[in-house]
């Protein structure tokens, strides 16, 4: 469906904001807000339908709420003062101050496919090697693309996150997007023994399998990346191209690093998921350095909902210990190494040595502090650029 209103058009199968004709980058949830008040059409929209709709019912904060809106006056070329766009019903809620035209959606406009509910997706399971549960979702149509698996993750939340959803939607747009939980995360069995990256690479292998991929590309961030290159090693007749982003070859503690790994384990056992805690100030400080408040209350909330602080210790400790570095010279896929310069996680060597180590392999740096591929980063579609470009040429 697509709104018009004052010099603004909402368009919400695109998830695309443009004000005079530029496009305006908004949040997922100033985005859901703005889409709710043109919906009603200058009708009164509650502060409890808000918090229904854009939180699903959950306890939010009144500064929470206030910031979203103070963040959609903002996109609309309007603010609190004037109240020109949206306009504030004291105590009762708020309502759109200007006439609001619908457009109709955009398949009745241009008789395409290409657009969809990014949320509507299907979550099955599958078993891995050793029997544990992995789940995984299937969304988009066109040629397959598999997302190698990372510890902030559940299925279906992510769809929720102002972090993970922008980059889902871009990675679907043309594609059949295969993405899944891996186990101890998400919706994916949470018990787990001892497991090393062959349980995880299995994992990979058993999605891939249920969902009737046979050679795709696969897209890989941080610790998946290692994942990703040991499938490739094993399977490279099924890999196609490799896209990694902040990902390495050898963890903290195969780097003779075990002090960095116990000190990240200490802060993960003592604060996962806690507001104001020691991890969240150091997660906030090397993670995500320009974080919005929007951006790093999703991710204590992601921590929450992916899995429990002593998983997630479990997980930094197997992490720290991975070493596929014998492995690189087995990968013959494509492979696009994308690396933010200033990534104090896993540091620019870490890509350098990936590009220089891979047979067949290009590295762009980004420039950027964040380890986290952040929506509000300048620099979040230039990756968003290159990963479409390198993956369109398999295409070709």
């Amino acid at each position: 469906m697509q709104y018009r209103f004052a010099d603004c058009e909402l368009d919400t199968d695109a998830f695309a904001l443009t004000r005079g004709g530029r496009s305006v980058h908004v949040e997922p949830q100033v985005f859901d807000l703005l889409v709710m008040l043109a919906e009603a059409q200058g009708e009164l929209v509650s502060y409890d339908q808000l918090v229904e709709r854009v939180w699903h019912g959950r306890i939010v904060s009144d500064a929470t709420i206030a910031a979203r809106i103070s963040s959609a006056r903002s996109a609309v070329g309007d603010d609190g003062k004037r109240q020109a766009v949206i306009r504030t019903v004291s105590r009762r809620g708020l309502q759109m101050a200007v006439s609001v035209e619908r457009a109709g959606t955009r398949a009745q406009r241009t008789n395409s496919n290409d657009t969809r509910d990014a949320r509507r997706q299907t979550i099955r399971y599958t078993a891995s090697r050793d029997g544990t549960s992995i789940a995984y979702a299937s969304i988009g149509d066109g040629p397959p693309l598999l997302r190698g698996g990372h510890w902030l993750s559940h299925l279906e939340q992510d769809w929720n996150s102002p972090i993970w959803r922008p980059m889902l939607e871009r990675l679907s747009r043309q594609r059949r997007l295969v993405r899944y939980d891996p186990r101890g995360t998400g919706l994916s069995t949470h018990e787990f023994g001892n497991p090393g990256i062959e349980d995880f690479v299995d994992d990979m292998e058993a999605v891939a399998n249920a969902a009737g991929l046979e050679r795709f590309p696969i897209f890989a961030a941080s610790q998946s990346a290692p994942i990703a290159l040991a499938f490739a090693a094993r399977h490279p007749e099924r890999v196609s191209r490799l896209v990694l982003i902040n990902g390495f070859a050898r963890g903290s503690s195969a780097l003779g690093e075990h002090e960095k790994t116990e000190t990240m384990v200490g802060l993960i056992q003592s604060g996962w998921g806690i507001p104001d805690s020691a991890f969240m100030k150091a997660f906030a400080t090397i993670f995500v350095p320009t974080a919005t408040a929007e951006e790093l209350d999703s991710l204590i909330e992601m921590q929450k909902l992916s899995a429990s602080a002593d998983t997630a210790a479990r997980l930094r400790r197997i992490i720290g210990a991975i070493d596929v570095s014998e492995l690189l010279q087995r990968v013959t896929a494509p492979t696009l190494v994308l690396h933010s310069t200033g990534d104090s996680i896993q540091p620019l060597c870490q890509g350098q040595y990936l590009a220089q180590h891979l047979p067949n392999a290009e590295l762009q740096l980004i420039d950027s502090s964040n380890h986290v591929s952040l929506p509000s980063d300048p620099a979040f579609e230039q990756i968003c650029s290159e990963i479409e470009r390198f993956l369109d040429a398999d295409l070709s």
